[in-house]
């Protein structure tokens, strides 16, 4: 009871014509036959009734994968192909298509695969069965659709080996390149699991990369959450309280004050994985990345790809989202605000709420704090403000930023964002001040157990404390290294360094962690401004809050002296010793500091180096930038830019992070250019800029933003926890009563 089964011919149309006899692509190293033992079908392990099914374009390697995939499991391998279609038509696949024509096939093709059924297998799709709804509706009942993702330039070159210049359904006039292209959307409509396939991968390694995954996708329970503070004997006693992706996209911040972070760390990419993406959009990046960083048993990958494709869709103005830009020299321009509120924060909170929105129970009401030093608070607004009405209903913001302590625009852009689930709480002290009291609040069982009790409301938050505000950062600084790579500046492999304004240590955060999934991050420059007690800690190992002061500077978003994420990245290098990031941090709030061993400073230092810049000399860059390019540098990217230009060595290309349009900053960059008499008035400011023809041209969220404000007011409540709690409680009572 077993077949032989050979390589069997492609149906695709050579250049002599229709041929039955194109051999099926080979691999590097392709497996001549496969032994199927029919008798020995039953359900395995991995699979039980369940089929793996295997999608991809002609030429992905699909029949040979299949194969090896079966005789590892031990299982039926059915080609449709040769098994169903052929069968079915008592005649050959590419006499049938010859028969009734392109469209026709299509039709013919999927009715087959209605009629057709299986469990327990491993079943080979045709490149054009997912363009038939009703067919792969059939299919996914009882299966595990496996996309085999291979970059089209590679299927090309493939199939130009064999001599294949069509496929079915190309029409005259349509390139290989065009229908291939035009089939991916059908694809991405179906798979459960992607595997990336580039280059000259083996089909051995493509099939142990297909388990693997089918492994990941059965597996939910692998991909848990823990505190920093928590310790080897709280985890193996908490086995049965997991947390898992959507609980601490839900949850925000760990019971004990700590942060969650993946008990197994990151996904790591092969070089031939982070190949596979130069050709890519920033949307299929971000895709790919995501999918890996989030189990499907959290979010499907058709929703991901949902929430993506709407957070990036038509929200940012620049089709590239996030393009990389030469500035001069070895230096180059990530530019992370062409999203509607002009920050980088828009990258993670145009995608988070949406995420949040799915992730949360149905059963019960959430309120969202946020503190911000700037940019957060419109990023956060905006981003809930476009949730779909019915979550609207159940979700609501509070943005608590420190009244005296951002720009006018800022300000103006906060209150602005206001709407019908999102408000703005103006606080008189800092942004520190703010952070603490939202930590404090969310470890405040009593507190936080009397909402749920008496308004059946939960907290959550979206600092970058949420690790899904973190996620989306990590993507943007992958993407730049491949934009690099793309543009032909770099070759894949060399190195580069990042220089990143940094107040909260969230967006250098997203970058080291891109770096321990592959990407050739070399050095991250930490650009502080006179707030430095990062520079500090990076150059000493001490971190020391005694004796200082926060200092209003020009770059607000780095005006922070308690870095929160910090602990993530401490928790990293410490691998994983949850009581020492606890010790560290109680005697940091009970003494104001704390110093790192030698060792961890040592293990720091191989990743970090850090530098800070004064206002003066902030205001100098960004004349000196504008003279000599006509672009304009804003407060926080040109803090980056003096660091950078202090220690980074120039054997390799460094990318600085511009986290936000200068537009929101108009009066320090007026006053950088030298502009004498400047109007008080944010939109006249704005208008006085854009006389000046000004590379990037001025953000036209922020003039519409400001064009549309009346006389809309916000609250104003005193550095009081109680207070800032009584406002919580009535904001609940006024929206969800």
């Amino acid at each position: 009871m077993f077949r032989l089964v050979w390589y069997r011919p492609l149906r695709l149309i050579t250049q002599n014509g229709l041929s039955s006899m194109c051999l099926k692509l080979m691999f590097s190293r392709p497996v001549a036959f496969v032994q199927i033992w029919k008798s020995r079908f039953s359900s395995h392990s991995l699979i039980g009734n369940k089929n793996i099914i295997l999608m991809g374009p002609p030429g992905a390697g699909k029949t040979t994968v299949g194969r090896i995939v079966g005789q590892k499991l031990d299982c039926p391998v059915i080609d449709i192909d040769d098994d169903v279609l052929e069968t079915t038509w008592n005649m050959s696949v590419s006499e049938k298509l010859q028969d009734v024509g392109n469209e026709q096939f299509l039709e013919e093709e999927g009715k087959a695969l209605l009629k057709f059924s299986a469990s327990g297998s491993v079943i080979s799709l045709t490149g054009s069965n997912p363009m038939h709804s009703a067919g792969m509706q059939h299919m996914k009942k009882n299966g595990i659709v496996v996309y085999l993702d291979v970059p089209t330039p590679v299927i090309l070159s493939r199939l130009k080996s064999i001599k294949v210049d069509r496929i079915v359904g190309q029409s005259p006039g349509i390139s290989l390149k065009d229908i291939l292209q035009f089939r991916k959307q059908f694809y991405k409509r179906w798979y459960d699991i992607r595997v990336l396939c580039g280059g000259d991968i083996a089909a051995e390694v493509v099939a142990e990369k297909v388990l693997d995954a089918v492994k990941r996708y059965q597996n939910s329970e692998l991909e848990t959450f823990i505190s920093t503070r928590s310790s080897v004997s709280e985890r193996s006693m908490e086995k049965d309280s997991c947390k898992y992706f959507s609980d601490v996209v839900t949850e925000g911040l760990a019971p004990d004050g700590g942060l969650f972070v993946p008990e197994r760390g990151l996904p790591k990419f092969t070089a031939g994985e982070w190949q596979s993406l130069i050709e890519s959009t920033y949307i299929e990046r971000a895709q790919v990345i995501l999918e890996r960083c989030i189990h499907p048993a959290d979010i499907p990958a058709s929703k991901l790809a949902e929430i993506i494709g709407t957070a990036y869709g038509e929200n940012f103005t620049c089709s590239k989202i996030a393009p990389v830009r030469h500035l001069s020299g070895n230096q180059f321009l990530l530019e992370l605000f062409h999203g509607p509120t002009a920050s980088f924060k828009d990258f993670a909170l145009q995608m988070m709420p949406h995420i949040f929105a799915y992730c949360i129970p149905r059963s019960c009401n959430y309120l969202v704090l946020v503190a911000t030093s700037g940019d957060t608070g419109s990023a956060v607004l905006d981003g809930f403000s476009r949730l779909h009405d019915a979550d609207k209903q159940r979700i609501a913001v509070m943005n608590f930023f420190p009244e005296d302590g951002v720009s006018p625009i800022q300000k103006s852009q906060m209150i602005g964002c206001q709407k019908e689930n999102a408000w703005s709480v103006g606080v008189k002290s800092d942004f520190d001040f703010c952070q603490t009291a939202i930590k404090q609040i969310f470890t405040n069982s009593d507190y936080t157990g009397f909402l749920t009790v008496e308004y059946g409301t939960a907290l959550a938050a979206a600092n970058s404390i949420n690790w899904a505000r973190l996620l989306p950062q990590v993507v943007y600084h992958a993407s730049a290294y491949l934009d690099l790579v793309h543009q032909g500046i770099i070759p894949f492999g060399s190195p580069i360094d990042v220089c990143i304004p940094t107040g909260n240590f969230g967006n250098i955060l997203a970058a080291l962690y891109a770096k321990m999934m592959g990407i050739p991050i070399r050095k991250c420059i930490c650009a502080s401004n006179e707030n430095n007690v990062l520079t500090d800690f990076i150059r000493t190992g001490v971190y020391d809050l005694r004796g200082r002061k926060l200092i209003p500077t020009f770059s607000p978003a780095v005006d922070v002296l308690k870095s929160s994420n910090l602990e993530r990245y401490l928790h990293l290098i410490a691998n994983e010793d949850g009581q020492l990031v606890t010790q560290l941090y109680n005697q940091l709030e009970s003494q104001g500091h704390f110093q790192l061993q030698k060792n961890l400073l040592e293990k720091l230092q191989q990743d970090l180096v850090a530098g800070w810049c004064s206002e003066e000399d902030c205001l100098a860059a960004i004349h000196s930038v504008y003279s000599t390019t006509g672009y304009i540098l804003d407060t926080h990217t040109a803090v980056a830019k003096v660091v950078a230009d202090r220690l980074q060595d120039r054997t390799c290309p460094v990318i600085i992070s511009s986290t936000a349009h200068y537009s929101k900053f108009a009066p320090a960059i007026l006053r950088a250019l030298r502009i004498a008499e400047i109007n008080q008035n944010p939109l006249s400011q704005l208008h006085l800029l854009s006389s000046y023809s000004p590379l990037p041209p001025v953000h036209w969220g922020l003039l519409e933003t400001l064009k549309k404000m009346g006389n809309e007011d916000h609250q104003v409540c005193a550095a009081d926890m109680s207070m800032l709690m009584s406002r919580i409680e009535i904001l609940i009572q006024n929206h969800f009563m």
